[in-house]
Order: structure tokens, then sequence, then C-alpha cells
């Protein structure tokens, strides 16, 4: 039996593509990175588990063709990123500011982090990678005036980057591992826990680099 619209669980992946297909990722996608109300929306699930069901002789679930899901992430995030960088330069700040979302400003804050620590060609590429993050960073980036050739090819790298990595990933493991159907939820909170692993390490490494600068000359450590 078909999914319904009424039916659709906008945060089951499993549920928005069997309802809308490889259409659903390139919506779901743009509503994540590039609208502030799309922030709760499962990005890296949906596009691992897209992979996973558009891999040659999947049995289960909707069937997808891996081309069309590549195109459709890779169009509806690039085109996200950047419809959240234009709402940004025209008032992100206020937008954000009228949010009532506890989740959403947290999401800012590391935002704005990212951008001032790493500088803006990285902290694009790695808000990708970040839920929430990938977000609120896009109109950000566009509020603090980062400039837009900058934006533009640095969101695209990570853009491509992070979309056909999952798609891939996800293809690559359901041809190998027979029954991976079974797995889908552990997997699927693992890509999750994966996700966050490029800004964990860079943290890790600015801890470690800014860890001798904030010692003084007699051993002891000086307050920041």
């Amino acid at each position: 039996m078909a999914v319904g619209p009424l039916a659709v669980n906008v945060l089951d992946a499993s549920s928005l593509l069997s309802a809308f297909g490889a259409l659903g990722v390139a919506v779901v996608l743009f509503a994540e990175t590039g609208l502030l109300i799309g922030f709760f929306l499962p990005g890296d699930s949906l596009l691992f588990t897209a992979g996973l069901l558009a891999r040659p002789g999947a049995h289960t679930g909707p069937h997808l063709d891996l081309a069309q899901v590549l195109a459709a992430a890779v169009v509806g995030a690039l085109a996200g990123a950047q419809c959240g960088y234009v709402l940004g330069r025209r008032g992100g700040r206020a937008l954000l500011e009228r949010s009532g979302s506890k989740r959403l400003h947290e999401g800012a804050a590391r935002a704005e982090e990212l951008l001032g620590r790493y500088g803006h060609a990285r902290a694009i590429v790695l808000a990708r990678f970040v839920p929430v993050v990938r977000t609120v960073l896009n109109p950000l980036a566009g509020a603090l005036g980062v400039a837009p050739r900058t934006f533009a090819v640095w969101q695209a790298a990570g853009g491509l980057v992070w979309t056909v990595g999952l798609v891939l990933a996800g293809c690559a493991l359901g041809s190998a591992v027979p029954n991976v159907d079974r797995y889908l939820l552990p997997l699927v909170a693992l890509v999750v826990l994966l996700s966050l692993l490029p800004l964990g390490l860079e943290l890790l490494r600015a801890r470690r680099a800014n860890g001798p600068a904030n010692e003084s000359a007699d051993g002891s450590v000086r307050e920041p």
C-alpha cells in the first residue's frame, strides 16, 4: 500500500523516501540547509538511507535510482545553502533572534564559533557535517558579510562531499552486506555519530594547538 501524504513522518528517512522518492531528498535538503524551519529534518540519515535503497538489487523499500538520488541530493543541498546565505544577507540575524527554539540558538552559537575559529572556508565545509549547524551557518554567513564568491565555492565543495559521500556510502554498504536492511536503525544512528567526527577532530586539534599558548614560562596554566 502506498504511503499517503498524511501518513508521512518527516523525521523518518524511510517514510519520506517511500512517499516522495528522490524528489523528497531534494526538498528535505533544501529546507534543512536553506530555511531555518528545517533544522529538525534528518539530512544525514536521509542521504545514507537513500543510498542504501538505491543500491543494485535492493528488494525492500521504495525503488530508487542512484543517479536520480545523487542529482536530487546535490541540487537540494547546494541550492538550499545558497538560499540561506541570501536570506542571511537580507536579515538573517533578525530571523534568528525572533526564533524561540533553544536548539536553533545553540546551533547559531556553534556556527559563529566555527566561523571565528577556523576561518570562513573551513567552517563552511565543516558545518555540512553537523546537524543544526549546517542549517544556521548559511544565513549567519550572509549576515556576517562572508564574501559571496568565498561562500559559493566552499559551500559547493562541502555540499558535494557531504551528499555524494553519504549516498555512495549507503549504496556501497548495502551492496557489500547481505540483508543490511535489518540493521537500518543502528546504521543510521552510526551515521549521525560519524557526521560529528570532523568537528570533533577539529576541536581536538585546536585544543592541542592552543595548549602550549595557555601555559606560562613556569609551567602554570594561564587563564584564557
